[in-house]
């Protein structure tokens, strides 16, 4: 049993209330987010496109953050959930180093986080506070299988602005725009 994310980039504006309703519920400081949501553009003037992609932990089938954690903090639960065990973590930052996502974070404790997948809101039959904010319903959460049924197989899991799936095999689906494909982007900052 696997649970991972989907994404769909043809409905997503980067408005980034996901990125606000993972950051409150987390109750992280300023400067630290376990959700990022990015916009980039493609191309050049007059052909020009842009996209926007949420990212987090994508709960990937082999997690780098993972085989690194010396002190064994780092648990992938019966659902597929990749967690940190906050006692137990050391805050050596190998998992930071390893994720090629860069998802885990140095908290101000010294300790790692990252993303859960809001188990505890799931466990009482809630959605991830992420997937419960996005207006557009530009993301998904649930079984990895259930998605792939739901929104198709044409689904991909690595854009050009991801590394290669094939480090992690990551349990993320992604509605891509053709632009996000493009080895020429450039993010646009606000």
């Amino acid at each position: 049993m696997a649970i991972g994310f989907y994404f769909d980039m043809t409905r997503c504006t980067g408005c980034r209330a996901c990125q606000v309703a993972c950051k409150d519920k987390n109750r992280l400081e300023v400067g630290t987010l376990y959700r990022n949501a990015h916009t980039y553009s493609v191309g050049t003037f007059p052909q020009v496109s842009a996209y926007s992609f949420s990212g987090s932990c994508n709960h990937c089938n082999t997690p780098a953050c993972f085989a690194a954690c010396p002190s064994g903090a780092i648990e992938k639960l019966e659902d597929g959930a990749v967690v940190i065990n906050h006692e137990t973590c050391t805050g050596d930052g190998s998992c930071v180093e390893a994720c090629p996502y860069g998802i885990p974070k140095i908290l101000p404790d010294g300790k790692a986080g990252k993303c859960d997948s809001c188990y505890q809101i799931r466990e009482a039959g809630g959605q991830p506070a992420c997937v419960a904010a996005c207006p557009n319903r530009a993301l998904d959460f649930g079984e990895y299988d259930d998605l792939v049924a739901k929104y198709g197989e044409d689904c991909v899991s690595e854009i050009a602005v991801l590394p290669s799936a094939t480090e992690t095999d990551p349990s993320l689906l992604i509605k891509a725009k053709d632009a996000s494909f493009s080895e020429d982007f450039v993010e646009v900052t606000w």
